[in-house]
């Protein structure tokens, strides 16, 4: 009896190691939608918010906008300038941090849960947030240091594939634009605030909670942040990315190591062949030195130190990208290999042994990705500004052990269609 009872608690205990954080969803009164998880464990709050008001939302020829209003949103609000922000920050022990991307801007925000410090880092995010003061002078000097970042950047060949990549997969498309020297020393302070106003509304913002704060304070706490923003319209959506004819785009470049980029628009987020196209590219490029492509191209021929493959879903269709460097004169040699792996691939699928291997990485080291509130807070925020499901972190590990095979095949057929394929080739013979 007392080893059933044992047996019995220990199954309880594996259950619950395997459960997921529960997560709480509701609308604030200022439109706002918030995702809370309540945990008690340490005496920290984590928050975020993330606007639709990434790169790709920018006026065609204001490329660097988005990422400049986000800078400066913490570089003078009210009556407080830079510097007088980080000493608030470090008087309180807090820390504000956030970015932007072609889909989003985040600003964070990690501080004691404590009420004298919780409540004077809160007062800040919200100065940071509802009245940002986009000083003239901070704007001259955020774009000429960007300018010069730019432009010593366009001078690299990794750099210069990436750019080219993304202009060629997406033509005519907001993911296709990135900031150029000249779109950003064309921005004023009086793009910085039109973009601000049409984007940083209530109702574009999605509120992500984590920390020792009960669901009353989180609900004030999200209140508090968005009733004063600007009143922005609605989400817009994007334009859907259609996918590119076929194309070998080559770049001359003095540099001894060719760059080369692979890959074409494949995935949005929530799209329900995510799992079985992660768990396959695992076994592709993703998974390093056990990966196939990392075997053909590094192990068994020497090509390159480092081959690798990803998915990167987006708001649109976001790329699938093969990439590597090697020897100027075995551009040509490696890429041949790369697209040989992938049609073997994109025809066969995984083996069982692969297939096996690829889902106990995934599956079991799932929970260090989720080990801390940080970790959490990043997943929180994607699961609630892409309307993922909210039992996305329960789902996971049971979803990973399903894929077969057969998934894998259909999901890559389906979306890494060989026929649109983009090349940048920077830099080889």
């Amino acid at each position: 009896m007392f080893r059933c009872l044992i047996a019995g608690l220990l199954g309880l205990v594996a259950i619950a190691a395997q459960a997921g954080p529960k997560i709480e969803h509701w609308t604030a009164p200022s439109g706002a939608r918030v995702f809370f998880i309540e945990s008690r464990v340490v005496p920290i709050v984590d928050v975020q918010l993330d606007f639709a008001a990434g790169g790709a939302y920018a006026a065609e020829g204001k490329a660097g906008v988005a990422g400049l209003t986000r800078s400066l949103m913490g570089m003078g609000a009210g009556e407080l300038d830079e510097e007088q922000i980080a000493e608030r920050l470090a008087d309180t022990g807090a820390m504000m941090g956030g970015g932007a991307d072609q889909d989003r801007a985040s600003i964070s925000l990690r501080s004691l849960s404590a009420p004298r410090e919780r409540e004077a880092a809160l007062e800040l995010l919200r100065l940071v947030l509802q009245q940002p003061s986009f000083s003239a002078a901070v704007l001259d000097r955020e774009k000429a240091r960007t300018v010069a970042g730019i432009r010593e950047a366009d001078t690299r060949p990794g750099s210069i594939a990436a750019k080219r990549f993304a202009a060629a997969l997406y033509p005519g498309h907001p993911y296709g634009r990135v900031p150029t020297a000249e779109s950003v020393e064309k921005v004023s302070r009086d793009d910085l605030l039109a973009f601000y106003r049409s984007n940083y509304g209530a109702k574009r913002a999605v509120v992500s909670i984590i920390g020792d704060v009960s669901r009353a304070e989180a609900e004030a706490l999200a209140q508090r942040l968005t009733a004063g923003l600007p009143q922005a319209p609605e989400k817009v959506s994007l334009p859907e990315a259609a996918l590119p004819a076929k194309n070998t785009v080559r770049v001359d470049h003095p540099a001894q190591q060719a760059h080369i980029h692979v890959g074409l628009p494949a995935l949005r987020r929530g799209d329900p062949d995510t799992i079985p196209l992660l768990v396959g590219n695992y076994v592709l490029g993703g998974g390093g030195f056990v990966s196939r492509l990392m075997k053909e191209v590094r192990e068994r021929r020497g090509y390159a130190y480092s081959v690798y493959s990803y998915f990167q879903p987006q708001r649109e269709r976001g790329p699938f990208q093969i990439g590597l460097q090697t020897k100027r004169e075995q551009a040509q040699a490696a890429l041949k290999v790369v697209e040989e792996v992938l049609a073997e691939f994109l025809a066969g699928g995984p083996s069982e042994a692969e297939l096996k291997a690829a889902k106990r990485n995934l599956a079991d080291g799932f929970p260090l990705r989720i080990d801390s509130n940080r970790k959490l807070l990043e997943y929180l925020s994607v699961i609630g500004f892409y309307d993922l499901p909210l039992t996305y972190l329960d789902d996971f590990p049971r979803k990973v052990e399903a894929v077969t095979a057969a998934d894998i095949r259909a999901a890559f057929q389906k979306h890494v269609k060989t026929d649109h394929m983009i090349t940048v080739i920077v830099g080889g013979e």
